[in-house]
């Protein structure tokens, strides 16, 4: 599913009511605390989503091709069957705020339960992941480090839930 299709989709007449939403996102690398943790934490407490973190690692002594390899299959196995893929990646869509809350919400409202985000290696996404994901979204042209990106990703999963609940914190 392309993001475009998240937004142009008509509900359809057997639309489900509204699903709380699991979120887990998967990153490639382990938090070692700071500044970069406290924020992504105070964000992922503000939502009314259970938002669960996991992260994993492919090991050092591998080549690129292989630990690209590996971190997609890390990353696959730890989201939830059934889930929504959600693959930040750099060549993906650069939506706006409104729109990526809209994704959400028709996900929601078509009785999607679980979404999870995959944050890759330094080396980005090997091509399971590419081949897998139902969106590939960028946070804009820049390089972003792995550790930002996550505290980044709760504050617009914060976003979009306050532009949902028509909370002021979004202005448009």
């Amino acid at each position: 599913m392309r993001l475009g299709d998240a937004f142009s989709r008509a509900k359809p007449a057997h639309a489900h009511p509204p699903v709380a939403m699991r979120i887990t996102i998967v990153c490639v690398g382990k938090a070692r605390g700071g500044p970069e943790s406290d924020l992504f934490d105070s964000y992922v407490r503000r939502l009314p989503w259970q938002v669960q973190l996991k992260e994993v690692e492919a090991g050092r002594g591998l080549s690129v091709e292989r630990r690209r390899e590996r971190e997609a299959e890390l990353l696959l196995a730890a989201s939830p069957a059934g889930a929504r893929l959600v693959a930040l990646d750099e060549g993906g869509r650069q939506p706006s705020s409104e729109e990526f809350a809209e994704m959400l919400k028709n996900w929601q409202e078509a009785g999607h339960r679980e979404v999870s985000f995959l944050i890759g290696g330094a080396d980005g996404h090997g091509p399971p992941v590419h081949e897998q994901a139902d969106v590939k979204l960028a946070f804009g042209r820049l390089t972003w480090p792995h550790l930002m990106v996550r505290p980044m990703l709760a504050e617009q999963l914060y976003r979009a839930h306050t532009i949902l609940t028509g909370h002021p914190y979004h202005r448009s």
